[in-house]
C-alpha cells in the first residue's frame, strides 16, 4: 500500500509566504479573431500547458450552467484567456484541447470536461488531472492547487474567493477576475514541473 503523506492544513498554509504569481503585463485576454490566432499561433508548438476554466456560477435550484466562459492555458512565462463568447475564440480553444500532442494539466478538470464537451462538442486529449497524480503519490484524495503549492513550493496560493464567484460571463473582466483565473493554470503548470512530469 502506497505511504499516506500528510497535508498541511488551512492554517498552517495560511502562514507560508505567498506563492509569486504572474502580473497583468504576462497574460492576455482572448477575444477576438485576431487575437485567437495570434494565440494559436503562440501555443500549438507547446508540449505541456497549465490548463484550467471559469464558468459563471449558478444560484437558483436547477439552474443549468452555461459555462465554461472563459478557457486559461498557461506557459511558465505567460496565460492566455480565451473568452469562449467569439467563435474564432472558441476554434482556437477546441483546437488545442483537442490536440494529443499537448498535456493540458490542472487541478479538478471533472466538471471542466464534461462543460467542455458539452459547449464547445470536442473530444479532449491529452489532459491531465494532478489530484490523480498525488494520490497515486500517496496524498489524500483531492489536493487542490493550495494544498499542492503548499507541499511543493512552501508556498501560500491565494485565491480570492470573490473572484472565484464572480460573473465570469461578463464581457469585461475585472483586473481581480484576470489574476485569479490566470494563476490558477499557471500554478497548475508550475505543479507539473515540480513533480517531476515534464
Amino acid at each position: 500500500m502506497t505511504e499516506r503523506h500528510p497535508t498541511p492544513s488551512k492554517d498552517e498554509i495560511a502562514l507560508l509566504e505567498p506563492f509569486d504569481r504572474l502580473g497583468l503585463d504576462q497574460i492576455e485576454v482572448v477575444n477576438t479573431p485576431a487575437q485567437a490566432a495570434s494565440a494559436l499561433k503562440a501555443l500549438q508548438g507547446a508540449t505541456v500547458l497549465g490548463f484550467d476554466t471559469e464558468s459563471k456560477p449558478t444560484f437558483a435550484v436547477n439552474e443549468q450552467s452555461e459555462g465554461p466562459h472563459i478557457v486559461q492555458l498557461s506557459t511558465l512565462h505567460k496565460v492566455w484567456i480565451f473568452q469562449l463568447e467569439d467563435e474564432d475564440c472558441r476554434r482556437a480553444v477546441a483546437h488545442l484541447l483537442e490536440s494529443p500532442a499537448i498535456t493540458k494539466a490542472g487541478f479538478g478538470l471533472g466538471d471542466d470536461r464534461r462543460r467542455i464537451i458539452h459547449k464547445l462538442g470536442v473530444d479532449l486529449q491529452g489532459v491531465l488531472e494532478l489530484n490523480t497524480v498525488f494520490r497515486e503519490r500517496g496524498y489524500r484524495k483531492d489536493m487542490g492547487v493550495r494544498g499542492a503549492v503548499a507541499v511543493l513550493f512552501n508556498k501560500r496560493f491565494i485565491k480570492s474567493k470573490k473572484a472565484a464567484t464572480s460573473n465570469w460571463a461578463n464581457r469585461q473582466l475585472t483586473e481581480a477576475q484576470i489574476v485569479y483565473a490566470a494563476n490558477d493554470a499557471y500554478a497548475a503548470l508550475r505543479v507539473f514541473h515540480a513533480l517531476g512530469l515534464g
